[in-house]
């Protein structure tokens, strides 16, 4: 492929990485592409701001898109299936707290639409809890933060990984948050369900390469309505303390999703932070 960046030195350089030998291990060659024709895109969590932009911007590309979130919103998804571009895309309930539920749905896509080229996970889940207020960050809602955000985003690795191993250049993506890094967040159990998910993020891809990469996106402060309860008044704030002076949108998160996928196809092993600078404070 040429790049638009060298044209005269890309077709020389791509043809002698193309040319080293795999040991037998892959066929997968991880060069940089303009397009995601004839891939399967799976977003888990297909109904979320940051999932529905992916699905819109990777169609957009040429992608078939499989769109997996939990069974209590159908029509939310059909209507994200109608902003799609080109055809083939169908959507999948399932829980990622239900494993043997994502095993089910990770054979139906492969049987409906052949294996996942590209796995996003944007599902996730939190509660505002300050961070001095211990006794508001209770078991319950602990477990149910890592049940979603650690356990779930693993069990869903897991339940699609075979069939990725069948494709070739595949690629696992993980939505993360600088909260992993800075230790602030809508709460503590958040902020380290997120670092867990680094982790794994790491791990998975030294002990799935060559098969696939795996990869990260690190948001700061989305305009997404994620996180229950809050205000307005806090993304004003949080501009104002934004390097960048504004926060972020879907399609920020969206944009670097789509690089992941083409551009950055020889990155792995790395979380990338998308947060117009929020983490270094002014």
């Amino acid at each position: 492929m040429t790049s638009p960046l060298i044209p005269s030195q890309s077709m020389s350089a791509n043809s002698t990485i193309a040319s080293i030998p795999s040991h037998g291990q892959t066929t997968s060659t991880y060069l940089p592409a303009d397009n995601l024709s004839n891939k399967v895109v799976v977003i888990v969590g297909g109904a979320g701001a940051i999932g529905a932009e992916a699905a819109r911007l990777l169609s957009s590309k040429g992608a078939r898109i499989a769109l997996v979130h939990r069974s209590d919103d159908p029509e939310r998804l059909n209507q994200i299936i109608d902003t799609l571009h080109g055809s083939g895309h169908k959507f999948y309930t399932a829980s990622i707290t239900d494993s043997a539920s994502l095993k089910h749905v990770a054979e139906e896509i492969k049987n409906e639409m052949g294996p996942a080229n590209v796995l996003i996970n944007t599902a996730g889940f939190t509660q505002s809890v300050p961070l001095n207020d211990l006794e508001g960050l209770t078991d319950e809602l602990i477990d149910r933060i890592f049940q979603v955000n650690f356990r779930g985003v693993f069990a869903t690795i897991r339940a699609f990984s075979p069939q990725m191993k069948e494709a070739n250049d595949a690629v696992v993506i993980n939505i993360s948050s600088i909260a992993a890094t800075t230790g602030t967040g809508s709460n503590l159990a958040y902020a380290a369900s997120k670092a867990a998910t680094d982790i794994m993020t790491k791990s998975l891809a030294k002990a799935l390469a060559p098969d696939m990469r795996v990869v990260g996106i690190a948001p700061g402060v989305v305009n997404t309505g994620f996180v229950p309860g809050r205000p307005e008044s806090f993304n004003q704030k949080a501009a104002a303390s934004t390097p960048l002076r504004r926060v972020g949108a879907a399609q920020d998160v969206a944009q670097a999703i789509l690089a992941l996928t083409t551009s950055l196809a020889f990155t792995t092993g790395t979380t990338i932070v998308v947060d117009g600078g929020r983490q270094l404070g002014i």
